[in-house]
């Protein structure tokens, strides 16, 4: 192994359990010495049998930083996935989004009308960064982290965002109590849209 070249250990925040090393050796992760293999941080990414379902992460640094370079410890997930079917329309998977900035800073904390505002921003421009908008989305979860204390701002300002957009029909929705990935998080919404590509676009 190269000097410095990333193990599984670097990404873990406590020595593994014989459980967890039980596992870990059925999936390949450890070498014949019981040790984890190096990562292939940095290398080609494999992008799928032939024939398989083309995709590419979407994301819009600009308003949202990318989960992969949260400090000390990244978080394994895009900000959202483009999977182009056969048929020429295309699916926008919108990751659970919240009130985080550029720099993966949570913002508004104990604002929860504010944090709803730039969840919505920000979804907002992750959608553009696809050429979509809300007109393409078809359906919407939200996690509020107190859905009894806040479920009536929500709501208001949902209803208030979306007659904004003149969405006819409504995106079909479910709304969830759920703890969130950070206590200052107070709102988390994902969105699933769908658009038709382009004449002879990818």
């Amino acid at each position: 192994m190269a000097a410095g070249e990333p193990r599984m250990d670097d990404l873990l925040t406590r020595p593994a359990t014989p459980g967890e090393r039980q596992e870990m050796s059925e999936l390949g992760l450890l070498d014949p010495d019981g040790l984890p293999r190096p990562l292939p941080l940095g290398a080609p990414v494999e992008r799928g049998r032939p024939g398989a379902v083309a995709r590419r992460p979407i994301s819009n640094p600009a308003v949202l930083n990318e989960a992969h370079r949260y400090y000390p410890i990244p978080a394994s997930f895009s900000r959202g996935l483009r999977v182009d079917l056969r048929t020429g329309a295309s699916f926008l998977w919108i990751s659970g989004t919240a009130s985080v900035d550029e720099h993966g800073k949570s913002l508004h904390v104990g604002d929860f009308r504010a944090q709803c505002w730039r969840t919505y921003r920000n979804i907002t421009e992750l959608l553009r960064s696809e050429g979509a908008s809300w007109q393409d989305v078809v359906r919407t979860t939200c996690y509020l982290r107190d859905i009894e204390r806040d479920y009536k701002d929500f709501n208001e300002i949902r209803t208030h965002f979306l007659a904004s957009q003149n969405l006819d029909p409504l995106p079909a929705s479910t709304g969830i109590q759920a703890r969130l990935c950070r206590e200052d998080l107070l709102v988390e919404i994902e969105a699933i849209a769908i658009v038709e590509r382009e004449a002879g676009g990818p």
